[in-house]
């Protein structure tokens, strides 16, 4: 079995890093476009002070999200064929990183938004920070918590998927 060279092993992780991205951008999108259309809205001259102010958070935010998770494909096209991929692939993983968050508090701002506006504030806030919580634990707390899988199971030097290393 031949190994991955550095170069292929880039090329590997930008590829691997377009396609979570390509997911990403889909639901920010989908958020950003839903957010936009918003105001325009007959019940959204019903909205309180607070909820407006809501509102611009999570538009601000969902904005954030899709400038950083599609930033790597202006990035791309500055730096094309000029052999910089490890650099790329690491500006695009901290762009993805920092959308994730920006979309964090869309999603959390999105749900207090609407909450708010059917239920009780205090209801509101305990479902956002729940809401909160179950984003933080699928991408933060278990990823990170189970970042050694396999450690002790697969050496790099024999990993059969050539993903090893990622």
């Amino acid at each position: 079995m031949s190994k991955e060279t550095e170069k292929q092993r880039w090329q590997r992780n930008f590829a691997d890093l377009l396609q979570e991205l390509r997911v990403a951008q889909t639901g920010v999108q989908i958020l950003f476009a839903f957010l936009l259309t918003l105001p325009f809205s007959n019940g959204f001259g019903r909205t309180t002070p607070f909820q407006r102010d809501v509102y611009i958070v999570a538009l601000l935010a969902a904005a954030g999200a899709t400038a950083m998770i599609i930033s790597p494909v202006a990035f791309h096209r500055a730096l094309f064929r000029q052999g910089r991929k490890p650099e790329l692939v690491r500006f695009a993983h901290r762009m993805a990183s920092g959308g994730l968050a920006f979309m964090l508090v869309a999603m959390v701002s999105s749900v207090l938004l609407i909450t708010d506006f059917v239920l009780d504030r205090p209801i509101a806030f305990l479902l956002s920070a729940v809401t909160g919580l179950w984003f933080l634990a699928f991408w933060l707390i278990l990823p990170f918590s189970r970042r050694n899988w396999g450690d002790d199971d697969i050496d790099d030097d024999e990993d059969p998927s050539g993903l090893a290393n990622d």
